[in-house]
C-alpha cells in the first residue's frame, strides 16, 4: 500500500466510525476495522480522536472566472483555496469567464486555461442559452457534466437567459441524452416589476428579488421538466417558500434536484448592515425566518445538497466604498469556508457531521455524474480530508486564498478546522498543482469502481 490511514473517527458508509483506509495507485483499496494492519505501506498515518477523515468534498458550484476575468479568481488560487477547505474537486461554472462555455471551442478555450494549474480535481458545466440548443449534444460529447441556465438576467452579456419555450427546447435537447440541465430559478417577468435595488439599504436590495420570483421559477421548471422527461437541478435556493412545490413534484414522479449555499444557511437579511455590499448576492440572503426551513428542507431530503456558488469579482465591484447595491457584483466568496460555515450551523443544531459529509461530498459527485467521488469506499479515489470539528477560529481575509480579499465573513468565529487534504492518496502541494482535469465519457471509464 501506498498510504494507511488509522482513524479512529472516519465517515464511511453514512456514518462515523473507527476505520482503517488503505491506499494504492490512488485509490481506496481497502476500508477495514481500525488497526487493520498493512505491512510494508509506504506511508503510515495516525488520526487521533480530535479529529475526523473526511471523504473530499465536491464542489459542483464554483464560478472560476478565467479566462477573462483572471483577475477575480483563477483556476490556481480557486484550487488552492479549495484544497484549503478540504473540497478536492470543484466543478467549474460556464459564465463569467469569457468566452463562456457554450460551445466546444470555448470548453477547449477554458480547458486550456486550466490545464497544469489546479491542484485540486476539476470538471466542468457547459451552458445553455438562447440559439445554442444544438450545440448542446457535442458540448457532451466533449465531456461536459451537464448544462447551466438562467431565467433571469445573469448580469453577463454574453450569457442572456431562456425564455419558457427555450427552457423547455433545451430540456428536451437533454433528455435526448439523458444529461442533466442546471437552472437559476428567478422569474423574469416577476423580476421586472420589483423596484430595482438602488443606495445602500439591504433592505431595498431584498425588495428587488423577493421569494415570489423563485416560486414562479421554480414552478415552470418543474412544469417543464415534467412536459419533458428530462432531469432538472435547482440551483441555489434560497427561498423555503419553493420547497413544497419542490416536494409535491418529487412525488408525482418529475425528475428534480435542488441545492443551497452556505450564506443561505447561516446568514439572515436582519443582521446584514445596510452598505455591506460583500453579502450582495443573487437569489439575495433572506429573513431568519426563512433560514430554518432550508434547514428542515435538508433534513427531510428536499434539498439534496449544499455548494458553495463561489462568485467572485474584482474587489471594487463590490463599491463598498460607496455601499450602493444597486451597483454592487452579486456574489459571495465562499469556496474555502464552505465546509466550516456550513457545520458550524449543523453543530449548533445536532446535525452529525455524516449528514454534512452527504450533502457536501456523496449527493454532489452523483450530480456531477462522478461514480469514483465523494465517499470513503473502495475502489473510489484517495480523495480525503483530515477535518477537526471542534476547532475553532476567526476568519481573517489574510488567511484565504481566494484572489479577491472580501468575504462576508470576516470577523466571523467558525468551528471546524481542516488540517490536511489528500488528492488521490497524495498530499495536496500548494507549489505543485497535481488536480486532473475531469470530463464525463473519462472520468466514468477510469474511475468508476
Amino acid at each position: 500500500m501506498d498510504l494507511v490511514i488509522h482513524a479512529l473517527r472516519a465517515v464511511t458508509g453514512g456514518r462515523e466510525a473507527p476505520a482503517t483506509v488503505a491506499v494504492r495507485d490512488g485509490r481506496i483499496a481497502a476500508v477495514e476495522p481500525h488497526g487493520t494492519a498493512f505491512p510494508g505501506a509506504a506511508e503510515v498515518a495516525e488520526l487521533g480522536a480530535d479529529v475526523v477523515l473526511l471523504p473530499g468534498l465536491v464542489d459542483s458550484h464554483v464560478h472560476v472566472n478565467e479566462p477573462g476575468h483572471a483577475e477575480w479568481e483563477g483556476f490556481a488560487s480557486a484550487t488552492r483555496a479549495a484544497a484549503a477547505g478540504g473540497i478536492t474537486t470543484l466543478v467549474d461554472m460556464p459564465v463569467d469567464s469569457v468566452p463562456a462555455t457554450v460551445d466546444v471551442a470555448a470548453l477547449a478555450a477554458k480547458r486550456g486555461a486550466a490545464s497544469g494549474r489546479c491542484h485540486v480535481d476539476v470538471g466542468f458545466w457547459g451552458g445553455a442559452i438562447p440559439g445554442n440548443t444544438g450545440e448542446l449534444a457535442a458540448l457532451h460529447r466533449a465531456g461536459v457534466l451537464g448544462f447551466k441556465c438562467f431565467l433571469a438576467d445573469s448580469g453577463a452579456p454574453d450569457f442572456p437567459p431562456l425564455t419558457p419555450a427555450g427552457l423547455a427546447e433545451a430540456m428536451s435537447a437533454v433528455r435526448e441524452f439523458d444529461g442533466v440541465l442546471l437552472v437559476h430559478a428567478e422569474s423574469e417577468a416577476e423580476l421586472a416589476g420589483c423596484p430595482p435595488p438602488r443606495g445602500p439599504r439591504y433592505a431595498g436590495f431584498l425588495g428587488s428579488r423577493p421569494a415570489r420570483a423563485e416560486e414562479a421559477a421554480v414552478a415552470a421548471v418543474i412544469d417543464a421538466a415534467r412536459l419533458t422527461g428530462a432531469r432538472a437541478h435547482l440551483v441555489h435556493l434560497s427561498s423555503a417558500r419553493a420547497l413544497p412545490l419542490i416536494a409535491a413534484a418529487r412525488r408525482e414522479g418529475v425528475r428534480i434536484t435542488a441545492e443551497t449555499c452556505p450564506h443561505y444557511l447561516s446568514l439572515c437579511a436582519e443582521e446584514i448592515p445596510d452598505g455591506a455590499t460583500e453579502f450582495a448576492c443573487c437569489p439575495p440572503i433572506r429573513e431568519a425566518a426563512n433560514r430554518e426551513p432550508l434547514w428542515a428542507g435538508l433534513a427531510d431530503g428536499t434539498i439534496d445538497l449544499v455548494v458553495s456558488d463561489h462568485s467572485p469579482c474584482a474587489a471594487e465591484l463590490k463599491h463598498r466604498d460607496t455601499g450602493d447595491f444597486g451597483a454592487a457584483w452579486g456574489g459571495i466568496s465562499s469556496l474555502q469556508l464552505a465546509l466550516p460555515v456550513v457545520w458550524t450551523e449543523a453543530r449548533r443544531r445536532g446535525v452529525p457531521l455524516a449528514e454534512v459529509a452527504r450533502w457536501m461530498c456523496e449527493r454532489p459527485a452523483r450530480l456531477a455524474g462522478l461514480a469514483g467521488k465523494g465517499a470513503i469506499a473502495t475502489g473510489f479515489d484517495a480523495d480525503l480530508c483530515v477535518f477537526a470539528p471542534d476547532e475553532g477560529f476567526t476568519v481573517r481575509v489574510e488567511d484565504l486564498h481566494h484572489r479577491q480579499p472580501v468575504s462576508p465573513y470576516t470577523g466571523r468565529r467558525l468551528y471546524g478546522a481542516v488540517r490536511r487534504t489528500w488528492l488521490r492518496g497524495r498530499d495536496v502541494d500548494p507549489l505543485h498543482p497535481a488536480g486532473r482535469l475531469l470530463t464525463r465519457t473519462a472520468y466514468r471509464l477510469e474511475g468508476t469502481p
